[in-house]
């Protein structure tokens, strides 16, 4: 019987750049760490930094709305506006604009890897 979700994972060609960016990039806390696998806590989910050994990790279809391929991780964050400047300082690279609906507000970025992650502000009710 399936008791939880373990972990969701992205590949990463080098650990230590990818553990900069995760960490003090976008401030997660790493949990678990080696030159091959290493976790990070996301609110009490998992996210998992898979090692590649080097090679390149495989470039997914992707647009301003997400992967068109695998999944987007998408972080939930309180003020989108302010955390994209954040980010676009630190040099993130954004796939395209702000999006925004009855549902919230987006804005989708990769990672140095090119993982495509999302950033979401929920609509306020």
């Amino acid at each position: 019987m399936i008791e939880g979700v373990q972990d969701v994972y992205y590949n990463v060609r080098d650990m230590p750049a990818a553990l900069r960016f995760y960490r003090d990039v976008l401030g997660l806390r790493v949990v678990e760490e080696s030159a091959h696998w290493s976790a990070l806590d996301v609110g009490g989910v998992r996210v998992g930094l898979h090692g590649t050994g080097g090679a390149p990790v495989p470039t997914v279809p992707r647009s301003a709305g997400g992967a068109k391929a695998g999944a987007t991780l998408t972080l939930r964050v309180g003020d989108l506006h302010a955390e994209v400047t954040r980010l676009k300082q630190a040099g993130v690279q954004f796939l395209g604009d702000v999006d925004t609906g009855e549902w919230g507000s987006t804005a989708t970025f990769e990672d140095p890897d090119g993982n495509v992650l999302k950033l979401m502000q929920p609509a306020r009710r």
